[in-house]
């Protein structure tokens, strides 16, 4: 029996779900299909320049499943890019998240938010320290 698949987590929904080539008549045109969860592995990798430890992680996969998605996504635009075809982004395994992050600073133990989507933070925006690390669950108000 073959393991079902586990969803990925994606940040970013996709507003625009269909790319063609200029000039050709939708009818004349062959598909390259492009999951959504394939559309955020390439916006993190190739976007974002995260690495696949990172980008794995922030989609709820491994680092080596991570990279056979991204390979799969580019491998499906390049050969609509090459050939001449339509890129439908649309399905996969996938659950979109609209919360925000919260990280903590390991210097002076501040607390904030980034909206998801936006890639790993730089530094602390208190203490400009760089090792931080993210807190999962909703930061308190008091």
């Amino acid at each position: 029996m073959v393991r079902p698949r586990k969803n990925r987590i994606v940040a970013f929904d996709p507003d625009v779900s269909y790319f063609k080539p200029r000039g050709i008549p939708m009818i004349d045109l062959q598909e390259a299909h492009l999951t959504v969860d394939e559309c955020e592995a390439i916006r993190l990798a190739d976007l974002l320049n995260m690495s696949y430890e990172e980008a794995g992680e922030q989609m709820g996969v491994s680092r080596a499943t991570f990279g056979r998605i991204v390979q799969r996504a580019r491998s499906r635009v390049a050969d609509a890019i090459i050939n001449g075809k339509a890129i439908n982004i649309d399905g996969g395994n996938y659950s979109v998240i609209n919360e925000k992050r919260i990280f903590m600073c390991r210097k002076c133990n501040n607390t904030w938010e980034e909206p998801c989507g936006t890639g790993r933070p730089k530094n602390c925006p208190s203490c400009s320290h760089e090792q931080f690390y993210r807190i999962w669950g909703k930061m308190d108000d008091t």
